[in-house]
């Protein structure tokens, strides 16, 4: 790998926990951006010539730290303003993390810039599109795609909550109380989001993305070690540690996409499974349960399941039916279709699939690729290779290309085959 790759690896992992340092020193989102980007410009200056440092993310906090510094000595000298420096004093306990056994404490910068984020004076999904920046890491591309909008809406979106933040004084700080939980929602719609993004990758010739899923698994299980009591917070880490355990059966030795009905559940992570099933556990009843716990439970129909011809699809399919009532969804129904096929057959899937509203989910290569598999099941391999086709148009990650691509062409041989043997 050369220095350039490096850095880049550096910048995706570093990236959050740099600008939630840096942002409390200057309070002001914009500038702790550009210092950061600052610190890892003069990494790709000078790296090249004197290599990586022994601890990189050490040196680039070291660096945007002492550029917001000197930003707010400058601003001292400029405006004659003795509290534009007020926290270089605060500076040497910095790098002291809080007590993780007091209750009114969060400890990690990530997991307070989360919830400064997530302030309730910022929309809903301007929350989670910022956070998704800062905190995870994202790119704009990035974050459009997992929320299915084009990549302007996502621009505007972040460029409005850093104008609200400034222009309404919002307070880099941890919330208490009430105010903490009236913040979860969104929180948890991040660290999902966040997760998705690594799970399953939309760009890229890889099929998985272990920092992202690490990094959300870990700001899950913080979240579940500060509010047990909150059962969302533990479906939200029983999902994620579920999903998490087939992550090394989704690929095989070739890096190609391994469909869940043929993965080898020998490969399953036993560990992440019993960690799922005993948040899940904690989360309480399902007749109460939210999105998150449903979701959950859903996963662990197929944690359980020793084969994909054991899974209880029928208890899947109610699950996914609670789930569209308490949280409706394009994406939800057409899971839901895809788990009655399954259940009843693939026509029943098919007709299923046909009602489920496809105007939200035009840029989703999933909903097309769902269609090409009725369709395929069915013997129907011309029609369904005009949907794989139609796929392929809308996926980006080479993996899924390479599969979908096999898909098609095992379609089209058929086709083709059954319309000489008809001419005959």
């Amino acid at each position: 790998m050369g220095v350039q790759d490096s850095i880049a690896d550096v910048f995706r992992a570093e990236y959050a926990c740099v600008v939630a340092s840096v942002l409390r020193i200057v309070r002001d989102i914009d500038a702790a951006e550009d210092v950061v980007q600052e610190a890892f410009a003069q990494a790709l200056d000078r790296w090249p010539t004197t290599g990586a440092p022994e601890r990189p993310g050490a040196w680039l906090l070291t660096t945007a730290r002492r550029r917001a510094i000197d930003r707010l000595r400058r601003a001292r000298l400029a405006d004659g303003r003795a509290d534009a420096v007020a926290y270089e004093t605060a500076l040497g306990s910095s790098d002291e993390r809080p007590d993780v056994a007091d209750p009114d404490t969060i400890p990690d910068d990530r997991l307070r810039l989360i919830f400064a984020c997530c302030h309730p004076a910022l929309p809903a999904d301007s929350r989670v599109a910022l956070t998704l920046r800062l905190v995870g890491g994202l790119t704009t591309v990035e974050i459009a795609r997992a929320f299915l909008v084009p990549e302007p809406t996502i621009a505007q979106r972040l460029v409005r909550a850093k104008r609200s933040i400034r222009e309404r004084g919002l307070v880099y700080e941890v919330p208490e109380g009430d105010e903490l939980a009236e913040r979860l929602p969104a929180v948890l719609a991040v660290v999902y989001l966040v997760f998705n993004e690594g799970y399953a990758a939309h760009t890229g010739g890889a099929l998985l993305r272990e920092d992202l899923c690490a990094e959300a698994i870990r700001l899950g299980t913080m979240l579940a070690e500060l509010m047990l009591a909150e059962p969302e917070v533990l479906g939200l880490l029983a999902l994620m540690e579920l999903q998490a355990s087939r992550a090394a059966a989704r690929a095989d030795d070739a890096g190609q996409l391994v469909l869940l009905a043929d993965q080898d559940r020998a490969r399953w992570d036993r560990g992440r499974i019993e960690r799922g099933l005993g948040w899940l556990g904690r989360a309480g009843p399902i007749e109460r349960a939210g999105p998150y716990q449903l979701q959950a439970a859903i996963a662990a129909c197929h944690a359980r399941a020793p084969s994909w011809e054991a899974t209880d699809w029928p208890r899947i399919v109610a699950l996914y039916a609670r789930l569209a009532a308490v949280a409706p969804s394009p994406v939800v129904e057409l899971n839901r279709a895809a788990a009655i096929g399954m259940a009843e057959g693939a026509a029943a899937g098919l007709a299923a699939l046909d009602r489920v509203d496809a105007a939200p989910l035009r840029a989703y290569h999933l909903l097309p690729a769902a269609r090409a598999d009725f369709l395929r099941r069915l013997g129907r391999r011309a029609e369904a290779a005009v949907q794989y086709r139609a796929a392929l148009e809308l996926v980006d990650n080479a993996r899924e290309r390479a599969f979908l691509a096999a898909r098609l062409a095992e379609c089209e041989t058929a086709a083709g085959d059954r319309k000489e043997s008809s001419s005959c």
